[in-house]
């Protein structure tokens, strides 16, 4: 007869096999790593139309940035001219994908939502947003700024 411990173990978790595990908001949790691999994990697990959101942006910045240096951290996916050197960040709401400017006060026009930190201005795209000649605009301002070490 197994112990108490074995049970425990052998229990379901409750989570679908295959499903990604969405936090707060519906923000994808995946794994730090670097690279494409883990951008593309992060975008595939974007829920609802945001994953159209996340696909259009990644297609934006890699083609203003060409190389550019991909990561996830913080379950949220970091874009930069060199690994450890960042410019931005976006992250899964509920209601929109938020883009985050590390240098974003030094952009013209700088992004519309001010942050707590001095430098960072964000970026909301909501569904149906047409953004990608201003996200394009951003990317290619901020890639020439130093980025964020992280």
């Amino acid at each position: 007869m197994a112990d108490k411990t074995s049970r425990r173990r052998a229990a379901p978790s409750g989570k679908q096999p295959g499903k990604p595990v969405l936090l707060s908001g519906g923000n994808p949790q995946i794994a730090k790593g670097y690279g494409d691999a883990p951008v593309r994990a992060y975008i595939e697990a974007m829920p609802d139309w945001k994953r159209a959101v996340g696909e259009r942006i990644d297609a934006v910045i890699s083609r203003v940035v060409p190389g550019v240096s991909k990561a996830v951290k913080w379950n949220s996916p970091f874009y930069g001219v060199e690994e450890g050197n960042w410019f931005l960040s976006l992250h899964c709401y509920t209601r929109y994908v938020q883009v985050s400017f590390f240098r974003g006060t030094s952009l013209s026009p700088m992004p519309p939502k001010p942050s707590k930190h001095p430098e960072v201005r964000y970026f909301d795209i909501h569904e149906g947003d047409d953004f990608e000649a201003q996200l394009a605009d951003w990317v290619q301002q901020a890639s020439q700024l130093p980025g964020e070490r992280m």
